[in-house]
């Protein structure tokens, strides 16, 4: 099946997926995973699945940034990005891809984004999944105290990150903010998006660090053979 079509057909599964969700009047616990994914890899796969598992979370949500105020660099187009999701999420039914935010024009904030998804998903607990790394900068967001009244934090911790400062962090968030975080180390693999656009860029393979469906949407559309430039 050629890459254009796959992307059609697993919107459309998707959206299906999505209606039936919405439609679930049981309590549900959902963990949010937002991100450039310029382009997602198995290391977002990876984390997203260990997390699901370890907290019981009924299911994912990938949301990719439309126009995020911390990433103004961002060159590759948002659909793109958005289509990659899709086609690297589609294998597992307990991940599920939302656009609000690339369907907004205006700039993307982490407040909009749970404000909207405590309205559409009103039986549902949200776990907001980051890096335990942007946990350390998250009172840089807007509303910030808000943000922490609607959604739990899941902290994740990888390899590089200092989980001692982190902790101390969070902590203080905690005291400060009566915030809900939970820090998790997750075993993430040794993955980056700047390393497989530095890749694309050589014209050297990427093959096992994206899904092959991501892999043919990269090379049809030419991506990143420019670098970030």
């Amino acid at each position: 099946m050629k890459i254009d079509n796959l992307v059609i057909m697993e919107e459309k599964e998707n959206n299906k997926k999505l209606d039936e969700f919405k439609n679930n009047n049981s309590k549900m616990k959902i963990g949010i995973l937002g991100g450039t994914f310029d382009p997602i890899h198995y290391a977002h796969l990876a984390t997203a699945e260990f997390i699901r598992d370890k907290y019981s979370l009924d299911k994912i949500f990938f949301i990719p940034t439309g126009n995020p105020p911390h990433k103004l660099g961002i060159k590759t187009d948002k659909y793109d990005r958005y289509n990659m999701v899709l086609l690297a999420t589609s294998s597992n039914k307990n991940f599920l891809v939302s656009n609000v935010e690339i369907e907004r024009n205006e700039r993307t904030y982490t407040i909009d984004t749970l404000k909207y998804l405590k309205k559409t998903y009103k039986n549902a607990e949200i776990y907001f999944i980051t890096g335990a790394d942007a946990i350390c900068d998250i009172e840089k967001w807007k509303d910030v105290e808000s943000i922490f009244d609607l959604a739990t934090f899941i902290a994740a911790a990888r390899p590089g990150i200092n989980q001692l400062v982190a902790q101390e962090k969070i902590e203080q968030l905690i005291k400060k903010y009566k915030a809900n975080i939970i820090s998790v180390y997750v075993p993430s693999l040794d993955i980056s998006s700047t390393y497989i656009r530095e890749q694309l860029k050589d014209g050297r393979s990427v093959r096992y660090l994206v899904p092959e469906t991501v892999e043919n949407y990269l090379y049809k559309n030419k991506l990143y053979e420019q670098g970030d430039e």
